[in-house]
């Protein structure tokens, strides 16, 4: 793995410097025009009072006594520490003026310095080779650095097109994403074997995240094609059945919730929420349904957390129990790719750790085998960089077919082999990117 890396590494990918300088003066301008408006506000005002020269609006912890301890508002949700939160999503539910400059001159800034001004300084001929490692991890996943190739954006998407427009494949090249979907979950049935979650795997029409929008939102039916429906679907999906996944619990999750349905704390009115393809508002919905307030939503969420384990998942929450004590009694937790996770761990670190290294290391083996065919059967295509659950590749547009079935192959074919616990089909979505274009579509 590492001798794989490293030829990725040593290969680089193609970085275009004048727009990021372009670019990256851009922000300037934009972060100083945002800076002027905040000035504007009480909450800087204020700031600046307790502060004064030291006033820094990129410190969660001033942040964090300004809003909790000065203006004495109610924290919705505490860090491991016990004090307020000041995550991204918790300053987007504060309704504080002056929050969401500090969260667009924040981003702006780390686009800037993080990613753009990180290309140009890394840069050697027009090339970055971000390093790319296998030991600094405790959940044996990879890391990636000068620059980090892995934390380039992706979920939002402005900051993704940002950052990818600077990096392109080699001249008459394209570049290509393998990326493992769902790995995770596939992995950790694996491990627990739960038959509910054995059965939304393999069964193509069935849809765990849009029965649980329905079972969440108590809707009959929903359709993901339908705009709202959709929403409600990634809502459950990244609001709260992924968080359960990772051990997070009902109270977070119906701020989450809210936060799609775009509902409010406290009291619900007819006229509040996305409005539903009925006509209807989700809140008017969920008061014909009993619940009238954010306070009732939560004690709904806790019911569902409380049929997500205990019935629907309820041999995986069964696994979770036994992992977890095998784990206190041993001292140390073998994962089914033979390594061992070891060491002072949480709970949610217990359950999640051996899945996270478990799926890289199904990433890793096929990024080896890519690695050994691309050497052995001389290709003109390379393999650039892996990104988490994905693996990216500067492509000759002639090998495009032959790469393509080759990772279908190793994916679909060669790990089942080698590893006979992997009980489920691994699904790979390979998603191609125009020739000598950059890496957005």
């Amino acid at each position: 793995g590492i001798l794989a890396l490293a030829r990725a590494e040593r290969q680089g990918i193609r970085v275009d410097i004048e727009y990021c300088k372009r670019k990256s003066k851009h922000l300037s301008r934009k972060i100083k025009h945002l800076e002027k408006q905040l000035e504007k506000t009480k909450l800087y005002r204020l700031w600046n009072h307790v502060y004064g020269t030291k006033a820094n609006i990129h410190s969660n912890h001033q942040l964090a006594r300004i809003l909790y301890k000065s203006m004495k508002i109610e924290p919705i949700k505490t860090t491991e520490s016990g004090e307020g939160a000041t995550d991204e999503e918790t300053l987007r539910r504060l309704d504080v003026e002056g929050l969401d400059l500090i969260l667009k001159i924040r981003k702006a800034s780390k686009l800037k310095s993080t990613y753009l001004d990180a290309f140009m300084r890394e840069q050697c001929d027009g090339y970055i080779h971000p390093s790319f490692n296998l030991h600094t991890v405790r959940t044996y996943r990879s890391s990636s650095a000068d620059p980090n190739f892995q934390n380039i954006p992706k979920r939002d998407k402005e900051a993704m097109k940002i950052c990818r427009q600077a990096l392109y494949p080699r001249p008459g090249h394209l570049l290509l994403e393998a990326d493992f979907s769902a790995l995770e979950v596939m992995i950790s049935a694996c491990y627990h074997k739960d038959p509910t979650m054995l059965k939304y795997l393999e069964d193509k029409n069935s849809d765990m995240h849009l029965d649980m929008a329905k079972q969440i939102f108590m809707l009959d039916e929903m359709d993901k094609k339908n705009p709202v429906h959709y929403t409600l679907r990634q809502g459950a999906k990244n609001g709260f059945v992924f968080p359960q996944f990772y051990g997070d619990y009902y109270a977070n999750n119906a701020h989450s919730l809210c936060e799609w349905a775009k509902l409010p704390q406290g009291k619900w009115k007819d006229n509040m929420g996305i409005e539903l393809p009925e006509g209807n508002h989700i809140s008017a919905h969920l008061r014909k349904n009993g619940i009238k307030s954010f306070e009732q939503f939560t004690e709904h969420i806790k019911k569902v957390e409380d049929d997500f384990w205990n019935r629907r998942f309820k041999v995986y929450n069964n696994w979770r129990k036994k992992w977890v004590d095998q784990y206190r009694k041993k001292g140390y937790l073998k994962m089914l790719t033979g390594f061992t996770c070891s060491g002072i761990m949480r709970r949610n670190e217990i359950i999640n750790y051996p899945i996270q290294g478990t799926a890289f290391h199904c990433l890793l083996f096929t990024f080896i085998r890519l690695d050994e065919i691309m050497i052995k059967e001389k290709w003109n295509t390379r393999l650039i960089g892996q990104i988490h659950d994905d693996i990216v590749l500067d492509v000759c547009p002639n090998e495009l077919d032959h790469v393509r079935q080759t990772v279908l192959r190793i994916v679909k074919e060669e790990l089942p082999k080698a590893w006979g616990w992997i009980i489920i089909p691994l699904e790979v979505d390979i998603e191609e990117y125009a020739v000598d274009g950059a890496w957005v579509k």
